[in-house]
């Protein structure tokens, strides 16, 4: 597709969307627009530190169509990342799953269909259900959906969404699924962060169920590469999976974490385990490496490991703030 001029990021305040816009602000010379509702997960902070002159943030609801149409006129291109995405929350309350994940998407479809504008969403591997332990089969674009949480119910549903808007009303727009992603920015609810944050305030950390179950990581740094990549040069109405080839055990990585910290690899406890646990995500990447020339900048996960690990010590002030909300919220909840 031709430069782009204008972008809108809708939840470019949470932690992909912070990483994503600092990516375009660096590698493109486009002016970016931020839609985020500034939820418990954003850091609008990172958003701060960009030039003014590059980026703007506009809180709103990325279901309200009249601010959305309004925001989507004129740009170049939407990336889609705005999504509650904790599965922890997505069991307790899945209402505002729904909300944002397909009526958001809807209204956002609807809104580039009106004004003939690139649209690239962002989901999960999590809709393709899990593999077994055993199964040495990665994820493909052709694998069949088997979401089995409210989370990736809903994302799944934004998903045919937006296949239905291209072949209904020729919207121009892609779709990839990620695995899981780490580094800078991440809210301390999630594992890597979670774990890191843990440790400096000298507590063991504490892993699901037994924590054989598998999880694909990546670092934002590269989902945001191959996000551009897409975005600029991925055909439209078609699916690319993001990945790095970063299949670890919770338990390894916990392991990992706790070596590059400084601490004994077994400083760690078991607790009962999250209903409806995937026990493996495996992303086959090779469509998007072959078509687009992706490839991850991060493929030590090792490396990338140790180096979130450093700005989670340089950053402080940050996370713990997140944490203290965080714990609070916890023990409400009696857990």
């Amino acid at each position: 597709m031709p430069d782009l001029e204008r972008v809108l990021v809708t939840g470019g305040a949470g932690f992909i969307g912070v990483n994503v816009v600092r990516h375009l602000v660096e590698h493109t010379t486009a002016r970016v627009t931020v839609l985020d509702t500034l939820t418990y997960a954003a850091s609008p902070e990172a958003l701060a530190a960009l030039p003014a002159d590059r980026v703007e943030l506009v809180v709103g609801d990325v279901a309200d169509a009249a601010t959305v149409d309004r925001l989507v006129a004129g740009q170049d291109a939407v990336l889609h990342l705005a999504a509650e995405s904790h599965n922890d929350n997505a069991l307790d309350d899945p209402g505002p799953f729904i909300r944002t994940n397909i009526v958001g998407t809807y209204v956002l479809l609807e809104a580039v269909r009106k004004a003939d504008v690139r649209f690239h969403h962002v989901s999960t591997d999590e809709v393709y259900g899990d593999l077994a332990l055993d199964d040495p089969k990665r994820f493909t674009e052709d694998t069949p959906y088997r979401p089995s949480s409210p989370y990736s119910a809903a994302k799944a549903g934004s998903d045919h969404l937006v296949r239905a808007w291209v072949r209904s009303f020729g919207v121009r727009a892609t779709i990839s699924n990620c695995s899981n992603n780490y580094g800078p920015w991440q809210h301390v609810e999630k594992f890597v962060p979670r774990q890191i944050t843990e440790i400096l305030e000298g507590r063991r950390p504490r892993v699901y169920g037994d924590g054989r179950q598998v999880r694909d990581w990546i670092h934002v740094d590269d989902h945001s590469s191959a996000l551009l990549a897409i975005l600029e040069r991925g055909r439209i109405g078609e699916t690319y999976l993001v990945g790095a080839d970063g299949e670890r055990t919770n338990l390894d990585v916990v392991r990992t974490l706790l070596r590059l910290m400084g601490r004994p690899e077994e400083d760690y406890e078991l607790v009962a385990d999250r209903a409806g646990h995937d026990q493996r995500y495996a992303i086959e990447s090779g469509k998007l490496r072959l078509e687009l020339g992706w490839q991850p900048r991060f493929s030590d996960l090792e490396q990338g490991l140790a180096e979130t690990v450093e700005w989670y010590r340089d950053h402080r002030d940050w996370w713990e703030a997140h944490k203290a909300v965080t714990e609070t919220a916890y023990a409400a909840k009696g857990q």
